[in-house]
Order: C-alpha cells, then sequence, then structure tokens
C-alpha cells in the first residue's frame, strides 16, 4: 500500500528526516516508533502533503504522491488522525464527521455515518454535542470516526493513545485491531511501545529522523537494544 525510500525534510534548514525507508502492506497494522521529537510527526506532515519532502519517495498503491497535495491525498484514500485529534470545538459532533467526508466519499456519507455510530456508540448519543465539551477519549473516537468518514485505504494514526487514562488507551488499541480486522490497514504511529508491538504486525524505530530498527513486531519487542533503550531493562 505505501512504500516511502530515502525520505527527508525538515524546518528552514534544519534537516529531522534523515532518509526514512519503511513499507505497509495491504491488511497490516504497522507501528511506526520513537520517542518525542525524533520525527514522527514530521514524517506524517509530509506523507500527508502539508509539509514538502527535500529527497526521497513516496508511493501510494504504485502512484507517486511526493508533491502532490493534501487534497490529492485525501481523495487518493490517505488519511490521517493527527495527534492532539485537531477536532473543531465550536462545531458539532455530526458537523466534525461530515467534514470527514468533505474531499472523499461524499455521496456515502450516511452509510458512513451509520457505521461510525455503530464503532463508536457514545458519538451517536452525543451527536448535537459541540465537540469541544467531551472528554478526551470522546475527542480521540471523534477524530477517528472523522478519518473513516473519508473510507480510508490506509489510515494513519498519530499518538491516538496520547493523553488518555490506562483503561481508555487499552480501549483505543482493541478498537485500532477491531478495525484491522474489519479490513482497514492502519500505520501506527506512537510514543507507546509495548501495547504497539502487541497488535502491529511490523515495526519501525525512528531514532534522530532515522529507522535504526525494524521486522517483525515480536522480534523488535524480544530485542535486548529496545528493552534497554525504551523499556529500561
Amino acid at each position: 500500500m505505501l512504500e516511502v525510500a530515502g525520505l527527508k525534510a525538515g524546518y528552514g534548514g534544519v534537516e529531522v528526516l534523515r532518509g526514512i525507508d519503511l513499507a505497509v502492506g495491504a491488511g497490516e497494522i504497522v507501528a511506526v516508533l520513537g520517542s518525542n521529537g525524533v520525527g514522527k510527526t514530521t514524517l506524517n506532515k509530509v506523507l500527508s502533503g502539508v509539509l514538502p519532502a527535500s529527497a526521497g519517495r513516496i508511493v501510494f498503491d504504485g502512484r507517486e504522491l511526493a508533491g502532490a497535495s493534501p487534497a490529492a491525498i485525501v481523495e487518493a484514500g490517505l488519511i490521517h488522525v493527527p495527534e492532539g485529534r485537531k477536532i473543531f470545538p465550536n462545531m458539532n459532533v455530526r458537523e466534525n464527521l461530515e467534514l470527514g467526508s468533505y474531499r472523499r466519499a461524499r455521496p456515502n456519507r450516511a452509510r458512513n455515518l451509520e457505521r461510525v455510530f455503530a464503532t463508536f456508540p457514545r458519538l451517536r448519543e452525543r451527536v448535537a454535542q459541540a465537540a469541544g465539551t467531551l472528554s478526551g477519549g470522546e475527542q480521540q473516537m471523534l477524530a477517528i470516526g472523522r478519518g473513516m468518514m473519508a473510507e480510508p485505504r490506509l489510515l494513519i494514526l498519530d499518538e491516538p493513545s496520547l493523553g488518555l487514562s490506562p483503561l481508555l488507551v487499552e480501549e483505543m488499541f482493541a478498537l485500532i485491531l477491531r478495525l484491522n480486522r474489519e479490513g482497514m490497514p492502519i500505520m501506527l504511529v506512537e510514543q507507546n511501545v509495548v501495547q504497539s508491538l502487541e497488535i502491529a504486525a511490523r515495526a519501525y524505530i525512528v531514532e534522530n529522523g532515522a529507522v535504526t530498527l525494524s521486522g517483525p513486531a515480536a522480534d523488535i519487542a524480544a530485542n535486548p537494544d529496545l528493552k534497554r533503550a525504551y523499556l529500561g531493562l
């Protein structure tokens, strides 16, 4: 579905991504893991067309996307749920969800709304409520639901567990696994190493803007270097 090769990008004269290589296959959950500040959000901005790459290739379903506009990337089906949710707080739940189908899947809006409400019953209960008054967990549901409205061919989730209580984190990872089992490929970008590796098929560890470790999630979870760096073992 997605192939990234030699991707470089930054801000001004500061290079943040220093030659990222990664791939996401059809039907996979692939985790992109790393501490805060290693370039994960920059990677997502480049994949979404918000930040230009200075070098490298991005191929999505056989189509070159480097240099494409954010609108064209959304229309291709590469959908990004950003870190921090980025909902519209003064609009209600329904309005936020409907905006998810602005560039893609507009004819299926009613059907996709029902799918989101079936996935997140709490959003149905709060359909007319201002999004800014939802709890943190509900806002994350809304952000993912908005992404689902575009019928993603690949869904990028940027730090979906950030700021959630331990119980809601468990629910969020269970939801991600369920969406994947229903057929949605997911690129999961997270600091939560342990739980991400439990649900992912493969993973990439990013440090200082480059991939330092990659492979099957189970192998990476057992890697002594990862245990020392991230788990203190």
